[in-house]
């Protein structure tokens, strides 16, 4: 039971692999294909949320809390 549930989750899985071609590639790479379409407001929101919890970390932003980096 357990191995064939393995089984059909790696089939699954593997069902969501798609080999874009070159000339598809500019259609995936347009702003609103984005996770996050507005990049300067997610920066905005991180520099705020670090500010306010004192820490830095998992982006590529440094700073010491103080919401002046």
């Amino acid at each position: 039971m357990r191995g064939t549930l393995c089984i059909a989750l790696a089939l699954l899985m593997l069902a969501g692999c798609e080999t874009v071609q070159p000339w598809e590639r500019g259609r995936l790479a347009r702003q609103e294909m984005q996770f996050e379409p507005d990049q300067q407001s997610r920066q905005l929101e991180d520099q705020v949320y670090y500010s306010k919890e004192a820490s830095s970390g998992g982006v590529k932003t440094a700073g010491a809390g103080c919401g002046c980096n």
